[in-house]
């Protein structure tokens, strides 16, 4: 199969331990390979996102920082042309972002808190109209002592807005009023302490929703019911169900667009577990482990066609590409591209 409707990537690259800030580069529909061809300046850009805006795209930028900020960029071009200045956030070290309704959200993992910035008709964002502050912490002593909101994403329905929380051991479902920008909590869904979650990543059917700890080396299945704005614990699949020697730190979940398989990249093991699901979503097992082709992967995507993944191997520095086997879901390395201190990929 081959990917169509892309045909460039933007990679995140941690400018205060030698990146270069967003890399740009070229990517072959018929093989996946990724070609570096250039870079724009950008300060610490650990999350990226894209979005439209009147059929033109628009990449934002994160800087995990503190304080932190928003960066837009119209790619339309052949080169990002930033739409303004950084924009404060009101939260310390943001490391992810996503849009929901007309608006801008990012998860401030040093504030524990979500920013909601309206955007402009350009797609510029705006000043946060709120800021979600969560409250709690957990038994990790040197992680939980307070909030550490990781990952924000709206729901498949695009009715709710999920923040996860890995310092609080939960994940909050919200309400998003588009036209105050307003953010109010609906529900929080309890883990088991110490689980630590990162990042989730909803089935293709959107009705379950899977976990990733970074403490607890876990992937929490749950059932999600858009209706209701309700997420529901209904089991836990081990990354390591045999053990493993020293520290782990699961970092991004990938669900297959045909919903029969889950990846997870793990940094303490510099692998990608692959997790066969059932039919129903809601038993997960893994059934192997690969090299990530580098070390310390960060991030972990789908290219375009839905048959390739691609990792972020931070302390390496390079993105890696695989070419998944279509029946065992097993990844095969298919090459990799140098980015300094590699931390995320987006496609457009």
């Amino acid at each position: 199969m081959v990917d169509r409707g892309a045909e460039r990537a933007f990679i995140g690259s941690f400018t205060s331990t030698g990146g270069r800030g967003i890399v740009l580069a070229s990517l072959d529909p018929g093989t996946g390979a990724l070609t570096v061809t250039g870079a724009v300046d950008a300060v610490d850009p650990s999350y990226l996102t894209v979005g439209r805006v009147a059929g033109a795209p628009v990449l934002y930028a994160v800087s995990e920082t503190e304080p932190g900020a928003v960066t837009a960029y119209d790619i339309a071009g052949p080169v990002p042309r930033p739409l303004g200045a950084p924009v404060p956030v009101d939260g310390d070290h943001p490391t992810h972002l996503s849009l929901a309704r007309g608006h801008l959200l990012t998860a401030n993992y040093g504030s524990g808190s979500v920013s909601v910035l309206p955007l402009a008709a350009d797609g510029t964002p705006r000043p946060p109209s709120a800021v979600l502050h969560h409250r709690g912490s957990g038994p990790h002593r040197d992680r939980q002592l307070a909030p550490h909101a990781h990952q924000v994403l709206p729901d498949p329905s695009g009715r709710w807005v999920l923040g996860v929380d890995l310092g609080t051991d939960s994940v909050r479902i919200c309400a998003l009023d588009p036209a105050t920008g307003e953010l109010t909590v609906h529900a929080e869904t309890a883990l088991p302490p110490g689980t630590g979650p990162r990042h989730l990543a909803f089935h293709p059917s959107g009705r379950h929703a899977y976990v990733l700890g970074e403490l607890r080396p876990v992937v929490t299945v749950c059932r999600w019911d858009a209706a209701a704005g309700t997420l529901d614990t209904v089991g836990e699949a081990p990354l390591f169900p045999d053990g493993v020697e020293g520290p782990v730190s699961p970092s991004a979940p990938v669900v297959s667009p045909d919903g029969r398989f889950l990846w997870a990249a793990e940094r303490g093991t510099d692998t990608i577990v692959v997790l066969a699901l059932d039919g129903t979503g809601e038993r997960a097992h893994v059934v192997a482990s690969v090299p990530c082709g580098g070390r310390w992967p960060r991030d972990l995507v789908l290219g375009p066609s839905g048959t390739r993944l691609y990792a972020a191997n931070e302390h390496s520095g390079d993105v890696t590409w695989f070419d998944v086997d279509p029946v065992t879901g097993v990844p095969r390395r298919a090459g990799s591209v140098a980015v300094p201190a590699a931390s995320s990929v987006v496609f457009v």
